[in-house]
């Protein structure tokens, strides 16, 4: 159960990092780049919904195995704020909050899950420091 949680925390840290490098550096190589465009074109929206449906499933699987481990609700409320803000970025869209405002939601909601989820894996770490150090 360990290893799951410990994968599961780094790929929803990579996950969410992946999100805010296409929020941020793809448009930027975009315009740096234009062949690139025609290559890299494919809906804005639906990589969002993609990324949606990969982040959420592993990070409440990092987040419950964390939670029973160590029990700290602020790490769960950190990533549960996280997650809404992402959540609400992708189903509000740039058609709701602006291009800038979607960027915006999506990088602040990104940070806060790849926050939550270093937060939880060191506090599994410590319990499980503190677990072995009761065993010997």
């Amino acid at each position: 159960m360990t290893k799951l949680q410990h994968v599961s925390d780094k790929a929803a840290v990579g996950l969410s990092l992946l999100c805010m490098v296409h929020c941020l550096f793809l448009p930027i190589v975009l315009i740096l780049l234009p062949p690139l465009s025609g290559a890299l074109a494919f809906n804005d929206e639906l990589f969002h919904r993609w990324m949606l449906y990969a982040v959420v499933p592993i990070s409440s699987v990092a987040l419950l195995i964390g939670f029973f481990h160590h029990r700290s609700n602020k790490v769960l409320m950190i990533c549960l704020t996280g997650l809404a803000l992402l959540i609400a970025a992708t189903l509000l869209g740039h058609k709701v909050l602006g291009k800038y405002g979607e960027v915006i939601l999506t990088v602040i909601g990104s940070s806060i899950i790849a926050y939550g989820h270093l937060l939880n894996y060191h506090l599994r770490r410590q319990c499980n420091q503190a677990d072995s150090l009761k065993q010997d």
